[in-house]
């Protein structure tokens, strides 16, 4: 038995030493476990790029080029989804398929969902439909994510298409007016916007369509104003405007409103055929025919299938 009390009082000993050793106030220093390695995480996708995807842009290749298009002239072909520095602007584009067959509509709430009115009206005349902007924004109205229209255009919130268009819709005014924009800073940023656009595609057809209300004598208010505002900017900049001031009560389609200023799926319905018949008696052309494809080359002389 004495050589296990002399053990008991060794062990003693040592616990009294080590609580001797360690400074008054401070913890017994412990072994530190072992720290995992950090994740390794992903490069981070370039904004630009992410605001493209957000809009319904195709992306094909996450990490994108971002080549000036100045030198890549020489490339065999441009992906759809790349994005690219256009050195004429300093702005980033995207490329869309068949460029000469779409038309850009810049827009807010009323033009986001894939079955909008304005985006069958644009189908209606053969146009593929690249879509620039986000619900609650608009001349001067911005949705805390994305700017309003132009500031949306200059930081990159959303992406132009590298190429020619062959039309570009500008929708809204909505939002500026429920926020209480007044008409000179609709019209300064309206006139920024077109001014940019005209600049960008010089040849390609601009038209405004306007504000979505009930008209100003069957309580459009604000909102049939600001559609007469832009009217009136359309008219200076000599572009085509659609004014659509009125139609929830010229048309008989306040009854198909699902709120205040949004249309249910019948009144989408119904708005896309009124504004197919306005593009079209406003002069906007279908979109270009379809290439033909190019016929097989022919066997030679003798040879056999198969």
């Amino acid at each position: 038995m004495r050589p296990a009390s002399a053990l008991a009082r060794i062990a003693a000993l040592g616990v009294a030493a080590g609580l001797v050793l360690a400074a008054p106030g401070q913890p017994v220093q412990m072994p530190e476990a072992e720290t995992p390695p950090p994740a390794v995480m992903p490069e981070e996708i370039p904004p630009t790029l992410l605001r493209a995807a957000s809009t319904g842009q195709p992306v094909a290749d996450p990490y994108p080029s971002l080549a000036d298009l100045s030198g890549v002239l020489s490339r065999p072909a441009m992906v759809p989804g790349e994005i690219y520095r256009n050195p004429a602007v300093g702005r980033n584009e995207v490329v869309v398929p068949d460029v000469s067959r779409t038309a850009v509509l810049i827009g807010d709430s009323q033009s986001v969902p894939l079955d909008s009115w304005p985006r069958r009206a644009l189908s209606a005349l053969g146009y593929n439909v690249h879509f620039c902007g986000y619900g609650g924004t608009g001349y001067t109205a911005a949705n805390g994510k994305v700017g309003n229209y132009i500031d949306a255009l200059e930081r990159g919130d959303w992406l132009l298409p590298v190429g020619t268009p062959g039309l570009v819709v500008v929708e809204g005014g909505g939002n500026d007016a429920a926020r209480g924009a007044s008409d000179a800073l609709i019209t300064a940023n309206a006139n920024r916007l077109l001014n940019a656009l005209k600049a960008r595609y010089p040849t390609t057809r601009i038209v405004m369509v306007g504000t979505l209300a009930r008209g100003a004598g069957n309580g459009g208010g604000r909102r049939s104003e600001v559609d007469s505002l832009l009217a009136g900017i359309a008219a200076k900049q000599r572009i085509t405007f659609i004014s659509a001031g009125d139609w929830l009560t010229r048309y008989n389609l306040a009854q198909h409103l699902a709120d205040s200023v949004h249309m249910d799926g019948e009144g989408r319905t119904a708005l896309s055929a009124v504004l197919e018949r306005r593009f079209r008696e406003s002069g906007v052309p279908n979109a270009a025919p379809k290439p033909a494809a190019a016929p097989e080359p022919e066997a030679p002389a003798g040879s056999k299938k198969g």
